[in-house]
């Protein structure tokens, strides 16, 4: 994730990372064994279909979601729900979790004077971690209680 993805004002995920969420959360009520096709978690998530495919596209490439062709095919979670976390699937769609571009090498204006940078792997690894800690199991218990 970088700057541009962020906003600083509340700390966003961009829309992707959170659709994202949303598709797996849908695709994981499907995990007894059934399959869903990127039609039906548009029509389940209300999200629109040409928005799901792309997103679907890069949790697939991320080895995440497993797409079966033939009669009785469709998308698949590609390992238990209880194996996938929240840090997994951002990080599909928007690569490494980092607070700042400067971590990644980017240039930043106060680069040359800056006490914070040697701190901020850690603080993306505790941001990171607390993001790995949340299964896509534990986001059904959410939506059961709510």
């Amino acid at each position: 994730m970088n700057q541009s993805n962020l906003s600083w004002s509340d700390m966003r995920l961009s829309n992707l990372a959170d659709y994202a969420v949303v598709i797996m959360s849908a695709a994981a009520r499907h995990c007894g064994g059934g399959r869903v096709s990127a039609g039906e978690l548009a029509n389940e998530t209300g999200l629109p279909a040409p928005t799901v495919q792309k997103v679907v596209s890069k949790l697939t490439a991320a080895g995440l979601l497993r797409s079966v062709r033939g009669a009785g095919g469709g998308l698949q979670l590609a390992r238990p729900a209880a194996a996938i976390s929240v840090a997994d699937i951002v990080e599909a769609v928007e690569g490494p979790i980092a607070l700042t571009a400067c971590v990644d090498g980017q240039d930043c204006v106060v680069d040359h004077n800056c006490t914070v940078k040697p701190h901020w792997p850690v603080i993306n690894e505790a941001l990171r971690m607390a993001l790995a800690e949340i299964s896509l199991t534990s986001l059904a218990r959410i939506e059961e209680m709510a």
